[in-house]
């Protein structure tokens, strides 16, 4: 159990340190943070009890580590997972207007993780870093866990931006100062075989062209329609944000992930500087070897809960190898 935390000894948390092989410390800090029941109460730990008694402690936790892990606790179903999530106190944020994944709303505040085919990567991310606004915390619950693979990874953010500015000073210079352009093309119907496969009509909530356009213009994009499909330009978008809590700047971006739908003919042209400069050859690489090093691989148990800082933390998902695998998600104001 966290000393520092002046827990009662009744608490309902015990934490977990070397259960997971790629846990980090830092100066004291562990990302992320495990917590299960604690052994000393004889009565079954229910997590939505534990998350209303501790609520100052855990938010205090988060700003800390940026990550949070509850193993071991009575969560079987999407109700109970919406339950814990009520239970934080956060506000919804909903996943409607502009976002790229398809989900699948399933009860009160939860979704379907993203839906793109089991065999294919999903890029580390901010969810909905591309968009003026975005859910401020994340959880994702295991259901069903996976036979083989599908781990779910999360980078610290904060790192990142360090070693990519040691590695490309020149380059995080030049993006801060003029900003990043995104290039999407979305068809008319969806495309489950990609991870930002949701087509127009159900990115921006309507068939009605108009409409898409002045929600896209709400959220800083511009739409350009072709045939049987539209462009979409976001940006310029910043590269980077400055976390005002913790005190330091973040990589806050899509540069790795590209947004590389079927659709779009020039790939090279999916992220930009908003002066229309191409990225250079080696960052993309350099960023996604950086982030393997840097990531914790989370290999997901039924019942898990994973609660993340959306601002800290960057995620991202591996291929599966053996199914099935059923995550679920929440998002937070």
């Amino acid at each position: 159990m966290d000393t520092d935390s002046n827990m009662a000894e009744e608490s309902f948390f015990h934490e977990v340190v070397g259960l997971l092989p790629q846990q980090k410390s830092e100066n004291g800090v562990v990302f992320p943070v495990v917590l299960s029941p604690n052994p000393k109460i004889a009565n079954t730990v229910h997590l939505t009890e534990a998350i209303k008694a501790n609520k100052t402690w855990l938010d205090s936790l988060l700003n800390r580590s940026g990550a949070i892990l509850f193993r071991g606790f009575p969560v079987s179903s999407a109700s109970d997972f919406n339950d814990v999530v009520e239970s934080s106190g956060y506000e919804d944020f909903g996943y409607g207007v502009g976002g790229s994944g398809t989900r699948t709303k399933v009860v009160g505040r939860v979704y379907t993780a993203n839906e793109a085919p089991p065999d294919q990567n999903i890029p580390f991310h901010h969810e909905m870093s591309h968009a003026p606004v975005y859910p401020s915390k994340l959880f994702f619950f295991c259901e069903v866990e996976p036979g083989k693979g599908g781990e779910t990874c999360i980078a610290l953010s904060h790192v990142i931006y360090e070693r990519m500015k040691q590695k490309h000073p020149k380059f995080v210079e030049e993006m801060e100062e003029k900003g990043l352009i995104y290039t999407r093309v979305l068809g008319e119907e969806s495309d489950p075989s990609s991870p930002v496969g949701r087509s127009w009509k159900e990115t921006f909530m309507t068939d009605n062209k108009t409409i898409a356009e002045e929600r896209a213009a709400k959220l800083g994009m511009k739409l350009e329609w072709m045939e049987g499909a539209v462009r979409v330009i976001i940006g310029p978008k910043p590269g980077s944000r400055y976390d005002e809590v913790k005190k330091h700047k973040v990589w806050f971006n899509n540069v790795v992930g590209r947004f590389e739908d079927k659709l779009n003919s020039d790939p090279t042209k999916a992220v930009m500087l908003s002066d229309g400069k191409p990225l250079p050859a080696d960052v993309r690489d350099d960023c996604s070897k950086i982030l393997d090093e840097e990531c914790v691989a989370l290999q997901w148990q039924k019942g898990d809960v994973l609660l993340l800082d959306n601002l800290a933390v960057l995620h991202s998902r591996r291929p599966l190898t053996m199914l099935p695998r059923r995550v679920l998600a929440s998002f937070c104001k």
